[in-house]
């Protein structure tokens, strides 16, 4: 027999060795998809609860413009309405009944303070005129200021300030009542009782004001005293006392420092006819 060769065993594959890479990240899974026969159209389905909600905030949107225009509506209509009452209707309408008219004093015409004041009767008070009103007050003689305050709901409250004179101012035949300022409050034929009487002519400003500056400075017991006033110049200002006494005021300057030297004086020199205090650092008694 031949000789057989001995069986040998094939060589073995060497051993794969693992070298570590990046760990593979699992393929995301895919929804089916279903297989549609050709032809045949697929219908979208819609989520119900999804359509529901949709509706649901349509109509709250909705919802809410609705109360907002009609909060506007209410709104508009309500001013609308305070409008129609305080200003057309005779609700806050004036009535005569409830004007009064205070310190009109004795040389203002309080009626016609009043006729003034009641004329607008029937017009709600919102829509009076007061500074018109105010103005037309303002030019009555006698005057000096005047307040106009709305006393809801119908009334309406007149306070007057008066002009006070101070001297009375010879005019032709009567008498030019005169307040510290040389506004004329009131003629009269005669100067009222404890009125003193001013000889210095209407024309003459300067004179006029400077004897009027100082009897408006006198305190009430002097100037209660004081008979007439004259006033050559306005450095000339002289007044003479209902019992007999002359002061000398020169200028209508120091006024009150000059008042001052006369009390003291009159006390001093009781006998004194002429007090000079023109220089009231030297005043001089005869």
């Amino acid at each position: 027999m031949p000789a057989t060769k001995p069986a040998t065993k094939p060589a073995s594959k060497p051993a794969r060795t693992e070298v570590p890479g990046p760990a593979r990240q699992p393929r995301p899974r895919t929804a089916a998809t279903a297989v549609v026969p050709a032809g045949q159209q697929v219908s979208p389905r819609v989520s119900t609860a999804m359509a529901d909600r949709l509706a649901e905030r349509t109509a709250m949107r909705r919802h809410r413009a609705w109360r907002r225009v009609l909060a506007w509506v209410l709104s508009l209509a309500l001013v609308a309405g305070l409008a129609w009452v305080a200003l057309w209707s005779p609700a806050l309408a004036l009535e005569k009944a409830e004007v009064t008219v205070t310190g009109a004093g004795r040389y203002i015409d309080e009626a016609r303070v009043r006729e003034i004041a009641e004329t607008p009767d029937g017009t709600p008070l919102p829509r009076l005129d007061t500074v018109a009103m105010r103005e037309q007050v303002l030019g009555l003689r006698g005057v000096k200021d005047v307040r106009i305050a709305r006393a809801w709901p119908h009334g309406l409250a007149v306070e007057l300030t008066p002009r006070v004179p101070v001297a009375a101012v010879p005019d032709g035949d009567r008498l030019a009542l005169l307040d510290s300022s040389g506004v004329r409050v009131a003629t009269r034929d005669a100067a009222p009782k404890g009125l003193p009487q001013v000889d210095v002519p209407l024309d003459d400003a300067l004179a006029l004001q400077a004897a009027l500056h100082v009897l408006a400075a006198l305190p009430a017991k002097l100037a209660g005293q004081v008979d007439h006033v004259s006033a050559d110049t306005q450095d000339a200002v002289e007044t003479v006392l209902e019992d007999g006494t002359t002061v000398r005021w020169g200028g209508s300057s120091e006024v009150p420092l000059k008042v001052e030297t006369v009390r003291t004086l009159r006390k001093l020199a009781d006998g004194a006819r002429t007090i000079d205090v023109s220089s009231p650092e030297l005043p001089v008694t005869r």
